[in-house]
């Protein structure tokens, strides 16, 4: 598990509605952190050594300065943060459909927001973000699927091959839902089976799945999603995110944005940057447990 103070800045997350989570994808590298130095042995210690005579003399013992490995070091992940704020203006370009295999969607939505605004595109890039200099910290190369300068977009199929082409260990895709406002909590999205190119990665992800739902109930304390999934595991095959995917890779709808408790969660920059802990603690069970 990562082990560090809670950041105090915000976190962004991505949010998908309940019919909203098949969006759009994004390529870019979003701005992260450096990784921490890494720790270094302590010089050769110098010692009096006896000679044969019984004489002393001063010899130098060999101290390693070798580089303590970081855990994640050598590790690939890519952080999907969900829709972006500029799509409203762009309504032509994310209505546009796109093949997800199985299907063709919207290239993206615009997402959705608390019920005083907001919204689902700023809270993902905060999170994202946080989530990304966590990871390098721990040595991991990170990439995100757009960048501050993304007009739009990008669609969900360019967001799957960010992804792929990077060959990543793991894939997240952070998102915030827009369900009524009486339902709240959490809930993990999965692939499924489609006779696609997810089929492959469909166990790793359900791995994947299960230890950031573990490491984020734990690190957060927000309850399972009330209305969708079962101990906040969902499977689908409608997301062109997930079904497009060559790596094992989930979307995670942090908490429903329409209902009261958690949108003042969503809203609090101290609690984004826990849901950011939590899920880099999910990340990283994942990618150093044994397969």
């Amino acid at each position: 598990m990562i082990r560090r103070p809670l950041a105090a800045a915000a976190l962004a997350l991505c949010g998908v509605g309940a019919v909203a989570c098949g969006g759009a994808e994004v390529s870019g590298t979003g701005d992260s952190a450096p990784a921490a130095s890494p720790r270094l042995g302590r010089p050769a210690a110098t010692q009096e050594q006896a000679d044969a005579s019984g004489a002393t003399a001063p010899t130098t013992r060999t101290a390693s300065s070798e580089t303590e490995a970081l855990p994640l070091t050598g590790k690939t992940v890519v952080i999907d943060p969900g829709h972006n704020g500029g799509n409203f203006r762009h309504t032509k370009e994310i209505n546009r459909l796109v093949d997800i295999s199985n299907q063709k969607k919207a290239c993206d939505t615009t997402g959705t927001s608390t019920n005083d605004g907001y919204t689902e595109a700023a809270f993902t890039w905060d999170v994202s973000n946080k989530l990304a200099k966590l990871l390098k910290a721990q040595g991991a190369k990170v990439r995100l699927t757009r960048t501050s300068s993304t007009p739009w977009g990008p669609c969900i199929n360019e967001r799957a091959a960010v992804g792929n082409k990077a060959h990543a260990d793991a894939a997240i895709s952070i998102h915030g839902d827009g369900a009524a406002g009486n339902l709240r909590g959490f809930h993990i999205i999965m692939p499924k089976k489609i006779g696609g190119p997810v089929d492959r990665v469909v166990k790793d992800s359900a791995r994947l799945g299960k230890d950031v739902r573990d490491a984020f109930h734990d690190g957060t304390g927000l309850p399972y999603s009330t209305y969708i999934g079962k101990d906040a595991l969902n499977y689908r095959s409608d997301l062109g995110g997930l079904n497009l995917s060559t790596v094992p890779k989930i979307f995670i709808e942090c908490g429903n944005m329409r209902n009261a408790k958690d949108a003042a969660r969503f809203k609090d920059p101290a609690f984004r940057a826990r849901m950011a802990e939590a899920l880099a603690d999910g990340l990283e069970n994942y990618l150093t447990s044994a397969r």
